[in-house]
């Protein structure tokens, strides 16, 4: 009784070699499955093909249930017929896109949209592609970043909650503090912090006329130790204030501040907004970035302004009034629209406050901010006549 059929072995060992390498070729299965292996034809609902068909007759071969739910692992070699799935796996599954791939869908289309309107938009990083510093594959993520979050650290509207301070106080505080600024010979960046630090404190404590002043040389040394690297100490502040204050008054109403703060000092100021859209103001020069920096600091001295606009508006207004006052042609360019997000409709009525500023700095009492752009260093773009085009219409009475 034979359960199998005996083949003879032939001679010739290269052809049964040669033979065996034809039947391995013809059963041999891709590696498919590891530890869940499924047979294809099993899944079919045939039955597999064991030893016995090629040696003798069939075993009874038992159908193990079939999983719903499935993983197939498969090698790079894909079989001729395609992959076996569960029914209801195999049907359902679809082709799910990446963000980057919907994005990118998306830039493809806007940049063909401005194609076919012919809006011409320049790539002002392109000349900084190799300074690892200036960060091109990520600026403009930043900057989106900071237009989300300006308004965190926005000043609102406090002054009648200063019972015994008002607007002319702090225009002269800043006035002073861009004087220990320029003393000092600080960066920019610490101008704006301390300015921003010293609203943004007024507008949750209540200060008394005599402690302004503290208020303030507190605050630039905030400033001061988050962006310089060498900061003044704390005697430098106690010299410049004319010894008004002790150290440790300095020290306890750092504290104070840092404490209402809540130590978040990292907050979008003009400065950063000034800086990339001077970029984008093409053609630009020195003359065309000293002339932003003074307007937009000149809004901020004034209390009105500096809470009416945030941060990136004031600093788009000023980079337009300065255009407008150099005859930049043209006054407001599809680049600077699209880096700034504002059009020049947008930014009228807060260039044209600008530019009346300009028209009185020079008869003002407050002359520091004067004094240090009427400078060589500063191009003495303070001493340039206004934008004509911004200034209201003088209405002549008759006789």
């Amino acid at each position: 009784m034979a359960s199998r059929a005996m083949v003879p072995q032939h001679e010739n060992n290269g052809e049964g070699k040669q033979m065996h390498a034809k039947a391995d070729g013809r059963n041999r299965r891709v590696l498919q499955d590891i530890g869940n292996f499924v047979d294809e034809r099993a899944a079919q609902g045939k039955k597999p093909i064991t030893e016995g068909a090629v040696r003798g007759p069939q075993r009874k071969v038992v159908d193990k249930p079939k999983p719903e739910d499935m993983i197939v692992i498969s090698s790079d070699e894909k079989p001729e017929k395609s992959e076996v799935v569960s029914k209801r796996q195999g049907s359902s599954r679809k082709q799910v896109k990446t963000l980057t791939s919907i994005l990118s869908a998306r830039s493809k289309a806007i940049c063909g949209l401005m194609n076919k309107l012919n809006i011409s938009i320049e790539d002002i990083d392109g000349r900084d592609a190799g300074n690892d510093l200036a960060g091109t594959e990520y600026v403009d993520d930043i900057y989106k970043f900071y237009k989300l979050t300006e308004n965190e650290g926005r000043v609102r509207d406090y002054m009648d909650l200063q019972p015994d301070i008002n607007a002319k106080m702090r225009s002269i505080l800043i006035d002073w503090l861009i004087e220990v600024h320029r003393k000092f010979e600080l960066m920019p960046e610490t101008l704006y912090l301390t300015m921003n630090i010293v609203d943004r404190f007024l507008s949750m404590k209540v200060v008394q006329r005599k402690e302004l002043q503290l208020v303030g040389i507190s605050a630039m040394l905030i400033a001061c130790k988050y962006e310089e690297i060498w900061a003044p100490e704390v005697s430098d502040f106690v010299f410049v204030s004319d010894n008004a204050y002790a150290r440790e008054q300095v020290l306890v109403m750092e504290k104070a501040i840092l404490n209402k703060l809540e130590w978040h000092l990292t907050v979008p100021t003009p400065y950063m907004f000034l800086v990339r859209f001077i970029k984008a103001s093409i053609p630009s020069d020195d003359k065309v970035e000293n002339l932003a920096f003074y307007l937009a600091e000149l809004g901020l001295m004034q209390y009105p302004t500096a809470v009416m606009y945030c941060p990136s508006m004031l600093a788009a207004s000023a980079v337009y009034a300065a255009r407008c006052t150099l005859g930049k042609s043209p006054p407001w360019s599809e680049t600077l629209k699209h880096h700034t997000g504002y059009s020049e409709n947008h930014l009228m009525n807060g260039a044209k406050l600008l530019v009346k500023f300009h028209s009185t700095a020079a008869e003002s009492k407050l002359k520091a901010l004067y004094r240090k752009f009427s400078s060589p260093e500063c191009d003495a773009v303070a001493l340039l006549a206004p934008a004509k085009s911004l200034l209201p219409i003088p209405i002549h009475h008759g006789e």
